[in-house]
């Protein structure tokens, strides 16, 4: 018989999971950023409390949700889990290398 998975896991990204280590910016921060400023590049994103600036490893998820709301997606998504994004920015901090 398979374990339960743990009830605390969850499979994607939720508002309050921080997409910026760093700074500890949330992904509904950004995502309300993007949806009230309209920036034309993810670039600027980092007017919000300066998402993307330190190890730059939520760079390609900043830029990835940026997207999403360009192309008018209502709910933008990351789909993968903050356990495994932490987890594989911890990897990045250490190797300097995206998986």
């Amino acid at each position: 018989m398979l374990p339960l998975p743990d009830p605390r896991y969850n499979p994607i990204m939720q508002d309050d999971d921080p997409i910026c280590l760093c700074f500890h910016v949330s992904k509904r921060k950004i995502v309300n950023f993007c949806k009230r400023e309209k920036p034309p590049v993810a670039s600027l994103i980092s007017e919000c409390l300066s998402a993307g600036t330190g190890c730059q490893w939520c760079v390609p998820f900043i830029k990835k949700l940026h997207q999403q709301c360009l192309d008018g997606v209502e709910s933008p998504d990351l789909p993968v889990s903050p356990e495994d994004y932490a987890s594989q920015r911890s990897n990045y901090r250490k190797t300097g290398e995206r998986e």
